[in-house]
């Protein structure tokens, strides 16, 4: 079936980072990696180590992933708890993916144990015919 993910996480800090990201990245495909500082652009943000989970388990499983977006930083409709947090804004991304029940059941419990992620909302689109689904395109968003 054809899934997509909204999904709402923290916006990324200087300190969020260095509590999540490992203490050394090296540069890809360089001779002699050498580690990136902490505060460097290049160190993925939060929604990506999430999307990058989630994406690994739909793979795992044989599903298949049909795109990622990323929608930024936005106000929440009202300010939402978690984790003992009070958030007031989030960073928002959608992923669309085709996997078995099983597999989306799986990933859907996993992304939300996670602490950083603030809320989701897992949507199936059509109704599994080939020509339904072919009228899907891709995640769009104007700002």
């Amino acid at each position: 079936m054809l899934y997509e993910l909204i999904g709402i996480v923290r916006p990324g800090s200087l300190a969020e980072v260095k509590e999540y990201a490992l203490p050394e990245i090296p540069i890809p495909f360089s001779p002699n990696p050498t580690p990136l500082p902490l505060s460097d652009p290049q160190i993925p943000h939060l929604w990506r180590t999430i999307a990058l989970t989630a994406g690994q388990i739909i793979l795992r499983n044989g599903g298949v992933i049909r795109g990622i977006s990323n929608w930024g930083v936005f106000t929440l409709p009202r300010p939402v708890s978690k984790a003992q947090m009070k958030h007031k804004s989030g960073h928002y991304f959608v992923m669309r993916y085709d996997a078995s029940s099983s597999t989306h059941a799986d990933m859907r419990t996993t992304i939300n144990l996670d602490p950083r992620v603030i809320r989701t909302a897992h949507v199936k689109l059509g109704d599994g015919k080939l020509e339904t689904m072919a009228r899907f395109g891709d995640v769009k968003w104007d700002r």
